[in-house]
């Protein structure tokens, strides 16, 4: 179960550090994967902050229960991102996809564990 814990948090750290690093900057890649600046690439970088921030923490505080709660939201935000942009075809689309099935048998691992 640790293990998968921490994995799906390093992932967290290791995709949103670069992700907030190119949306401060406004990256050359940004503009494509999320758009123009904007208020709301704004507000976006403020939840990715957020979600880089409470996983770094709770690599050093391990508890299950708190991980339960980052990583059930990231899934189901991660997996409702294709039918709110329309598509499969922006690459955050995949990526979320591609997290969210991680996460997703973190917590699997978790509920097994608990059991």
């Amino acid at each position: 179960m640790q293990t998968m814990i921490t994995l799906s948090l390093l992932l967290n750290v290791g995709v949103l550090i670069p992700v907030c690093f190119g949306l401060l900057t406004s990256a050359n890649w940004v503009g494509s994967a999320y758009g123009a600046p904007s208020e709301a690439r704004s507000i976006l970088l403020s939840v990715y902050l957020s979600i880089l921030l409470v996983s770094a923490l709770l690599l050093v505080i391990s508890d299950p229960k708190l991980v339960i709660a980052l990583l059930l939201v990231q899934v189901l935000y991660k997996l409702t991102t294709p039918l709110t942009v329309g598509s499969f075809g922006n690459p955050v689309v995949v990526s979320n996809v591609f997290i969210a099935m991680v996460h997703a048998i973190t917590l699997a691992t978790i509920w097994r564990s608990s059991s």
